[in-house]
């Protein structure tokens, strides 16, 4: 059965709002297989090292959620915006980002890449790296 990619997109949406270790499973059902994902931290193929990285991501952080913002959908692929909070080490956290999905004949994702700046986003909130790298961007602006 061809899915359109409306109705993949607006259910990779809905996954991503809910995402919690008991909705991980369903990752199977949206991903391809084969899948790719990149960040800016890592770039790794096939659903079970992306469920993997998402057990990570639940076992390193506290409340990680998605909210997308946006959404930008063609017949193949969707640009999504977000913002992804976070607890860490008790701390709250923001990080704005985006993520373009490619979609497979049947709906589901093939190609996921994010996009978000892992300086500005995290690393200057990081006491001392951060008053480094802020001083660096002063100097180099």
């Amino acid at each position: 059965m061809n899915l359109p990619v409306t109705t993949s997109c607006s259910a990779i949406v809905a996954w991503y709002e809910q995402l919690s270790p008991q909705t991980l499973p369903q990752l199977h059902q949206l991903y391809a297989p084969d899948a790719w994902f990149q960040d800016p931290f890592n770039r790794i193929q096939g659903t079970a090292a992306i469920e993997a990285l998402f057990q990570r991501m639940f076992h390193t952080l506290q409340q990680p959620r998605f909210v997308i913002r946006e959404r930008i959908e063609q017949t193949d692929k969707a640009f999504l915006v977000w913002d992804f909070t976070f607890l860490w080490q008790g701390k709250a956290m923001s990080i704005h980002g985006g993520t373009l999905l490619h979609f497979a004949p049947d709906g589901r994702v093939t190609s996921h890449r994010d996009y978000w700046d892992a300086a500005g986003e995290l690393y200057e909130k990081i006491p001392l790296l951060g008053a480094l790298l802020r001083r660096i961007k002063r100097h180099m602006a």
